[in-house]
């Protein structure tokens, strides 16, 4: 049976680089983890079930929009502490974690950047609170990583807009009482919109059969000729700066949230090495499992170290979007990577579900796509170093 890991990965002290509320954070976010996700997660993802009373107490334990102002309902945290609740939440699993980033990132953030003051107070406490679930609208089924090929359009028509087309691979999707679409008007230039649950012409299929993140909800985003009034339009911003803005804050917070899959997966590995007996000794004894445990606490620390200093430059308003990409590249291959070391230590155990060994690993099989696959990622650090868009 697996031992249960609640302690601190934290090889190079950098709690010392936190502070106390950050680590209160962290312990609040711990405990939930292990009371709520933790024991049921198993279950969940054999069974491919989202828990839908998952969505309020994320809310209750302010999980969403925790960098959003008080005043809408949020947090008021700074990125560090967004970060270690991703990381916190991933550590239970994926799937959790994107139900939560997307709420907060890809919701509430374009709601309240780029939102009107109305917009601002209407939906955004309900969102923190989790009496409202929200997706984000980008990606089509021809269009993933060119989003500015869209084909989805609204066209103005006095009192209202008429919005056509369809969005694919949609996180929160099926049991959204609202979705953050971007679509392009007749000018062709990408607007963002709101678009409400019960909207006539607007359905939201379920995707099934998923071999990944199979504890989260996903869909697509169907609009049939779709009336959205004009009070539902994002009015402070205009083409794709609008959507790879919430990407970027999404993004930021994956890079934190798959070294908690990663972390999950190194001390269930150093827990059964140090259980499992073969040849009248430890595994854990044998030069080649420490080679693996080294090296993959090795990485994790570095991912650990980019990612504080990712949190420290976004708290000061100087992260990048191409520093962002390089630390969600680098988090979710270093993840993924642990997870497969992770499973040969457990041997054949690793494939039940006595460990969390192979669903991280699958769930990281769709962290490495989403939001920026792993190869367009690696191409923005490289047209970054030299000047040159390798994707144009």
């Amino acid at each position: 049976m697996a031992i249960e890991n609640t302690g601190t990965v934290d090889y190079f002290n950098i709690d010392d680089l936190l502070t106390d509320e950050h680590k209160l954070v962290r312990q609040t976010m711990r405990d939930f983890v292990r009371r709520e996700i933790s024991p049921n997660i198993e279950r969940w993802a054999q069974e491919a079930h989202f828990p839908k009373e998952i969505v309020q107490k994320f809310g209750e334990v302010g999980a969403f929009g925790p960098t959003i102002p008080e005043a809408y309902g949020g947090g008021g945290l700074d990125n560090v502490a967004y970060g270690i609740i991703m990381q916190e939440i991933e550590r239970g699993d994926s799937g959790m974690r994107s139900t939560a980033s997307v709420q907060g990132s890809l919701v509430m953030y374009p709601i309240y950047e780029y939102g009107s003051e109305e917009q601002r107070n209407k939906y955004l406490p309900k969102l923190a609170s989790g009496e409202l679930l929200g997706c984000f609208g980008l990606t089509e089924p021809d269009f993933g990583s060119n989003p500015a090929g869209m084909l989805t359009n609204i066209k103005d028509k006095g009192d209202y807009y008429l919005l056509n087309g369809s969005k694919m691979w949609i996180s929160n999707s099926p049991l959204c009482d609202l979705a953050i679409v971007w679509a392009k008007n007749e000018d062709g230039r990408i607007k963002g919109l709101i678009v409400e649950r019960g909207m006539e012409g607007f359905s939201t299929p379920e995707i099934h059969n998923k071999w990944s993140l199979r504890a989260s909800t996903t869909g697509e985003l169907v609009f049939e000729d779709v009336k959205v009034p004009k009070a539902n339009l994002l009015p402070n911003v205009e083409g794709l700066r609008g959507p790879l803005g919430c990407l970027d804050s999404a993004r930021y917070g994956i890079s934190w949230g798959a070294i908690g899959a990663a972390i999950d997966c190194y001390e269930s590995a150093r827990n059964y090495a140090s259980q499992r007996i073969q040849f009248d000794k430890p595994i854990a004894s044998f030069q080649l499992i420490q080679k693996k445990l080294a090296e993959m606490l090795t990485e994790i620390t570095k991912a650990q170290l980019m990612v504080w200093r990712l949190g420290v430059l976004k708290n000061e308003g100087r992260a990048s979007t191409q520093q962002i990409s390089m630390a969600k590249r680098n988090s979710v291959e270093m993840a993924l990577n642990i997870a497969r070391e992770a499973r040969q230590i457990h041997g054949g155990m690793g494939i039940t579900g006595e460990y969390p060994i192979m669903r991280h690993m699958m769930n990281l099989e769709s962290v490495i796509t989403y939001e920026g696959t792993h190869d367009i990622h690696l191409l923005i650090t490289g047209a970054d170093i030299t000047g040159i868009p390798a994707f144009k």
